[in-house]
């Protein structure tokens, strides 16, 4: 850890350019401008703005009642453009480590803090009146909503989610996606895609206890997969890991500290969200206990 920590602070504007032999490597990182994620990223940005503008000058009540939302909408942006923009996209190319921070930054950060911003109505806004109308029809046909209803139902989202994970993970999937760009950006199209379904579910689907329950799951089966990658006694990502050396990590470190962020911290993420909602849940459930019982005194 303290080898990922020199290399972190080398790339602060502060910090030392010397460090473990590493100033070569740090100084090509850049960052990335792939049209396949600085576009939909910008006219993502650019629409929620527009949105914003318009609702404002429709009502500043509701703009007001929405401000938190809008916080979260962009702190899941910025979240995701560091993730897949900044030089930290650029490490995760090159060191195993970073690429599973990306990713868990991606599932873990950006796409609950998305889906608890319910960006859809201020997206639409953003639309001429003509466009916004026929969009909002589409969103309501019998069709689209069954296909919404069934891709976010609890057991679906946390499966096809933990099935993204698990299949993307396998050596020789993830290593192909090191290689091949398409391969990349699906892999990183899936995981945000079906994070969103998930969060969704847990957030607006599913009631509390459920939806703690499968965030527990989820905890369990990343962690497991996390603790996997890290006590493996070899090395099972080969291209991912080659240029570990020139980072001053083993290709073996590189991965055991990749499972090791995947296992700690992200998991901590998972276990703090189902712990929070398990605390609602049985908050709930005590008030409806006490409102049962007053009313059954009357």
């Amino acid at each position: 850890m303290r080898k990922v920590a020199a290399i972190l602070l080398l790339l602060t504007p502060a910090g030392p350019i010397e460090a473990h032999g590493l100033e070569q490597p740090i100084a090509g990182a850049a960052w990335t401008f792939d049209p396949w994620i600085v576009v939909p990223l910008l006219a993502f940005g650019a629409a929620y703005v527009g949105g914003v503008l318009v609702l404002r000058r429709r009502t500043s009540r509701t703009a007001i009642a929405r401000t938190s939302h809008h916080l979260a909408c962009f702190a899941g942006w910025l979240t995701l453009a560091a993730a897949l923009v900044s030089p930290l996209h650029w490490l995760g190319e090159r060191l195993f480590t970073f690429h599973m921070i990306e990713h868990e930054i991606i599932m873990a950060v950006s796409a609950p803090l998305i889906v608890v911003a319910r960006p859809v109505g201020t997206l639409l806004w953003s639309l001429p009146r003509r466009a916004r109308l026929m969009t909002a029809r589409l969103m309501r046909h019998p069709a689209s909503r069954t296909v919404w209803t069934l891709l976010t139902a609890g057991r679906n989202a946390t499966l096809l989610h933990g099935l993204a994970i698990w299949i993307w993970h396998a050596p020789s999937l993830f290593d192909a996606a090191i290689v091949n760009i398409a391969l990349h950006r699906l892999q990183h199209l899936s995981f945000f895609a079906t994070a969103i379904l998930f969060w969704w579910s847990v957030f607006r689907r599913s009631d509390t206890g459920t939806a703690a329950w499968h965030v527990f799951i989820t905890m369990m089966h990343t962690s497991i997969l996390g603790a996997l990658m890290a006590l493996a006694p070899r090395v099972l990502y080969q291209q991912q890991t080659a240029t570990a050396a020139a980072w001053g990590l083993s290709p073996l470190e590189d991965q055991q500290l990749a499972g090791i962020v995947m296992w700690v911290p992200a998991g901590t993420i998972y276990a703090g969200a189902a712990l929070a909602l398990l605390a609602i849940w049985i908050r709930s459930a005590g008030h409806s206990k006490v409102h049962a019982d007053a009313t059954s005194l009357r």
